[in-house]
């Protein structure tokens, strides 16, 4: 298992990681700001359990393989990158819908593409296989040291979108009675999440 001096290193490392705004927290607050609160922790959730999924492939070598082989490496950012620009166009388009007539996308949906979007990035694996083997002690078993700091933190990740999720549902509560300011937000959401997706296109493999 993991030492405690390197878990000791890890955890402010970690932190600092997981504080500092990036796609995740774009996409919760985009998400939030779309089809409130609820909406956004499932988000959440399904972005911590994507994250899990490059843990454990992390731990078992696949992100490694996927990293190493150009055209595995294209086709999943390619897949990403498309799904998240199709969620943005959706969010966009769904707009112009107000309130309180608005067909939001439902808990148990954007908890399955918070899922999909966060297993279909490979910046997350990229960064997983650079950052936390720096931590790892290699005279103790390997596997099991990349689980342990890879759900910590995912785990961290997730509680800091969780924060960023109440603080977006707070803003989209003062606009409940604007509806104009609300179709904006929305549009405003899908277009970051199309922003998001176009930008994975330009993630280079690690040579």
């Amino acid at each position: 298992m993991t030492g405690m001096n390197n878990l000791l290193l890890f955890l402010p490392a970690a932190l600092l990681v997981a504080l500092t705004p990036g796609p995740g927290i774009f996409y919760v607050a985009a998400r939030t700001l779309a089809g409130g609160r609820g909406e956004g922790m499932a988000s959440s959730i399904g972005l911590g359990i994507g994250g899990l999924v490059h843990v454990i492939a992390g731990a078992v070598g696949i992100s490694a393989l996927v990293m190493a082989s150009a055209e595995a490496f294209t086709m999943v950012k390619i897949l990403g990158a498309v799904y998240l620009v199709w969620l943005g166009l959706k969010a966009w388009r769904e707009a112009r819908v107000f309130l309180p007539t608005i067909r939001t996308t439902g808990s148990r949906q954007a908890f399955r593409e918070g899922i999909i979007v966060e297993a279909l990035n490979p910046k997350t694996a990229a960064f997983f296989l650079a950052f936390i083997p720096q931590f790892v002690d290699a005279a103790q078993p390997v596997g099991a040291q990349f689980v342990v700091l890879g759900v910590v933190s995912v785990a961290l990740n997730t509680t800091a979108d969780i924060v960023v999720t109440y603080g977006a549902a707070i803003a989209r509560a003062d606009l409940e009675n604007r509806p104009s300011l609300i179709m904006r937000a929305r549009r405003a959401s899908g277009a970051v999440m199309c922003g998001l997706g176009a930008s994975l296109l330009f993630v280079r493999r690690s040579t």
